[in-house]
């Protein structure tokens, strides 16, 4: 029987994971749908006067060039009177959403002022938003223009009034010193009688603006025509386009606050105004309003207004503020018109517009009335006479002005050659009121019409007025100095500003002046430096043809004059200075001004030294070693070039500075010099130099370093007591005459192998030498000097024989065969002359000074038994 199982219950779970996938999916779809919701953008409403330029789907909303919205719908209004433009923005512009938000259209605009708008003529028409403060609000109406200031602007807002536009409009610019500072951003009419302006300024500017600054219009031209000139005066170009305003503040004030009111002005004039006051006269003859006011015959103000009097006539006047502190209390005023004389006619313009009202100051408070006089004071006090010297003529006129300043204080009244014609003399005349401005080191420079300045930073040009054009000007250069100078006084004209500093410079320098063969490579300006700090600089290089040196004046600043001292030396500078030895190779570079100009060094020797301040070395060892220079002479032919050694017994003692031919080019003149412990033995007037090159002959080779080292110098010292620093060389060693030994004279019929330095020879023993050989008058003979040692001396006497032992001699017969006699080889080689005495040397067999020797071919072969017994005198 099948046995059936039972069944097993299975407890069911209360919840199953395949519920949380449409959880997930339902809380997911609810945040993407409140996510959409959230981001799909905010609709706002803007009312505009009409839809042109908008687009629905292309015109967007921007922000500081950011787009938070777009154009989604555009409807007509119920009233007909414009259109409504719905916007959907950015869901996180909400925030900017107020009641004082502002909206407008900004589309390209072109004007006199400039372009507006001009990134909308690359993307198209926008509207702009300006955030503001207040309630949420999502309906607004559109503004007609942008606001005044856009949006991150920081600057200052301010109000200016006035009686009438003028030239002024919506752009115009605001200047501070001709700088553009700011603009007019808006304007309207308020209460039917004046012009209320907002103007911007900039931030960087802001500061300028004062709660006392004075503004007026500069727009347009404004033309002054008189029989003086036409004078046009200007803001700027878009001043005269577009209008403009400026302003002037006092730096002292308080700052100006936003939407603080100034007034403009129709002019400077009104603006800056002056000072005040009234002039009374007997009638008003020649003299109406507008009439000027003039001192030293520039304007300094104008007559206002003219009333009638009891008793005469008032005359309102005004005086400039940049001239006011001219009025004081004892100040004088009177009428002048043109001068009519058989001269000619002076101030012929006022024929036309009338007499002016001259001035002159006086001290004290100022007045309100002052008395008008008829004629000119007599009680003026006399300006101050001055002489002015230059070389040259900068083309001042008589009547040229003399200026502090660029403000007038003098004129030139006379112009005229110095006495002796070496330059040009200017007669001037300082006002009185402007005589305390001459002071002792006080000078004066000619004014250029036209001046033009070029440098790595740019060009600068710079212009004066018509007179300084035709007549020239004089400018003066007032000292610190507080000691005033009288009348009659000279004083420099400069060429320039940079020749009065130089010049002024030079006076307070330590002048120097040294020699030097070659000028060193130097020019005026080269400068001078001691441990490579630069401290003056060479004044002038002049050839003195007296000693065919250049004399070289330095000049050393004040500040270092304690520097020259008994052991201060200078020395010439080169561009580079290479030092190369075993232990590397040092390279001194000069500083650059000093490498194009050339330059001088300054240095000291050690405490107790004596330097020479009157002479430039070639070299900082030259300088250090007190070198003392010389000048030797040597033949043209001879072969020695700059820097060659001057030596003694192989000892250097000098060095060869420079070799050049004379004129005639006859001889090569040397300048040398000797070093400092050598100087005083080697300049004694019998001091030798000779030039010591290489000889090479078949006994050998003479100085053979020469070969390498080419040739130099030798000296050979003095003994007198008189040193000089001139003399003559020779090419060969001088003949040494030694006072001890004994001087013979040979005589052959020809030289031969004999030359300076062939020894003569006694027993195979060299006993003297020949120092000299020269023809006989007739040319018939040679004489040859020679000379016996002094320890040999009593070996030679007059029964001495006298034989050449040069070479090889060679004696062939016909029966005898060939017979040949030699020497030592060195006699061989060099030659030699060989000597033997009969007799022993007595007082009686001496030899005279005029006694002579005649030197034989060959020996005699009896000659060689003579051996007497000589006794020595040492």
């Amino acid at each position: 029987m099948t046995e059936i199982e039972a069944p097993k219950v299975v407890k069911k779970k209360l919840f199953s994971p395949i519920w949380l996938l449409p959880i997930v999916a339902l809380v997911l779809g609810a945040w993407l749908g409140i996510k959409s919701i959230r981001e799909s953008g905010v609709e706002v409403r803007i009312h505009f006067p009409s839809a042109t330029g908008i687009d629905v789907g292309k015109t967007l909303v921007r922000y500081q060039g950011l787009t938070v919205g777009k154009v989604v719908d555009i409807s007509i209004d119920d009233a007909l009177k414009g259109v409504y433009v719905d916007l959907i923005m950015d869901y996180r512009s909400t925030p900017f959403l107020r009641d004082e938000t502002k909206f407008w259209l900004v589309m390209p605009k072109a004007s006199i002022t400039g372009v507006e708008g001009l990134d909308a003529l690359f993307s198209g028409n926008y509207i702009a938003i300006q955030p503001g403060d207040g309630e949420y609000r999502s309906d607004f109406i559109a503004e007609d223009q942008a606001p005044p200031v856009a949006p991150g602007s920081d600057g200052l807002m301010i109000e200016l009034t006035s009686d009438s536009l003028g030239s002024l409009d919506v752009g115009s610019q605001i200047f501070y010193r001709q700088i553009p500072v700011g603009k007019i951003v808006s304007y309207r009419l308020v209460n039917d009688d004046s012009i209320l302006f907002n103007a911007y300024i900039q931030k960087q500017y802001a500061h300028l603006v004062k709660q006392n600054s004075t503004f007026w219009n500069v727009s347009g031209l404004t033309l002054d025509a008189s029989l003086s000139g036409l004078k046009v005066k200007t803001e700027s170009l878009a001043a005269i386009l577009a209008g403009g305003v400026t302003f002037s503040s006092d730096p002292n004030a308080q700052k100006a606050t936003t939407n603080h009111k100034f007034t403009i002005y129709e002019d400077a004039d009104a603006a800056l105004g002056g000072a005040s006051f009234s002039l009374l006269a007997d009638n008003a003859d020649a003299i109406q309003t507008g009439a000027s006011i003039v001192f030293r015959g520039i304007e300094i103000g104008r007559i206002n207004q003219t009333h009638l009097l009891d008793k005469g006539v008032r005359f309102d006047a005004t005086i400039d503020t940049k001239y006011a502190d001219l009025l004081s209390g004892t100040a004088q005023f009177w009428a002048e018109g043109a001068d009519i004389s058989l001269a000619g006619i002076k101030h012929a313009s006022r024929l036309v517009t009338g007499s002016v009202i001259n001035f002159t100051p006086g001290v004290g408070e100022p007045k309100s009335e002052y008395t008008l006089l008829n004629t000119a004071p007599e009680n003026r006090v006399k300006p101050l006479l001055l002489t002015l010297s230059t070389e040259d003529n900068p083309g001042i006129k008589p009547g040229a002005e003399v200026r502090f300043k660029q403000l007038p204080i003098g004129t030139v009244t006379g112009v005229r050659f110095k006495p002796d014609f070496s330059g040009i003399e200017y007669q001037i005349a300082i006002w009185s009121e402007y005589s305390p401005l001459i002071t002792s080191g006080s000078y004066f420079i000619p004014e250029s019409a036209l001046a033009i300045e070029a440098s790595l930073d740019g060009v600068s040009v710079s212009t004066r007025d018509l007179d300084t054009l035709t007549k020239g000007a004089i400018s003066l250069i007032k000292s610190k100095s507080t000691q005033q100078l009288p009348s009659g006084t000279s004083l420099s004209l400069f060429a320039s500003m940079q020749q009065a500093q130089e010049t002024i410079e030079q006076r307070e320098m330590l002048t120097i002046t040294l020699s030097s063969p070659d000028g060193a490579n130097l020019a005026p300006k080269s400068p001078i430096y001691y441990k490579k700090m630069q401290i003056g600089k060479v004044l002038s290089l002049d050839w003195n043809v007296s000693n065919e040196n250049f004399a070289i004046v330095l000049g050393i600043d004040k500040a270092f004059r304690n520097l020259i001292k008994e052991n201060t030396v200078f020395w010439r500078n080169d561009a580079m200075t290479i030092d190369a030895s075993l232990s590397g190779v040092k390279v001194d570079v000069a500083p650059l001004e000093g490498a194009l100009k050339g330059s001088v060094s300054l240095g000291l020797l050690k405490e107790g030294e004596t330097g020479d301040q009157q002479h430039l070395y070639g070299s900082q060892s030259l300088a250090l070693a007190r070198a003392q220079p010389i000048e030797l002479t040597f033949p043209a032919s001879s072969k020695v070039a700059a820097h060659a050694p001057i030596r003694y017994m192989g000892h250097q003692i000098g060095e060869v500075e420079q070799v050049k031919l004379n004129a005639d080019l006859s001889a090569l003149n040397i300048d040398a010099y000797l070093y400092g412990e050598y100087a005083n033995v080697f300049t004694r007037k019998d001091s030798q130099y000779y030039l010591v090159d290489a000889q090479i002959s078949l006994s050998g080779i003479t100085a053979a370093e020469t070969l390498l080292t080419g040739p130099y110098v030798a000296a050979i010292p003095g003994s007198s007591a008189q040193t000089i620093t001139q003399f003559a060389g020779t090419i060969e060693a001088p003949i040494h005459l030694d006072d001890d030994a004994l001087s013979i004279t040979l005589v052959d019929s020809n030289l031969g192998s004999i030359k300076v330095g062939t020894p003569i020879i006694f027993r195979g023993i060299k006993i003297g030498d020949v120092r000299d050989y020269r023809l006989t008058g007739d040319g018939v003979e040679v004489l040859i000097m020679a000379q016996i040692d002094a320890k040999y001396k009593h070996l030679v006497n007059q029964s001495s024989q006298f034989w050449d032992l040069s070479g090889i001699k060679v004696d062939v017969g016909l029966f005898s065969g060939a017979q040949i006699e030699a020497g030592s080889l060195e006699n061989i080689l060099a030659g030699g002359i060989g000597v033997v005495t009969e007799q022993i040397s007595s007082t009686n067999n001496q030899i005279n000074a005029d006694k002579r020797f005649i030197l034989h071919q060959k020996i005699d072969q009896q000659w060689l038994e003579w051996a007497p017994a000589q006794q020595s005198n040492n």
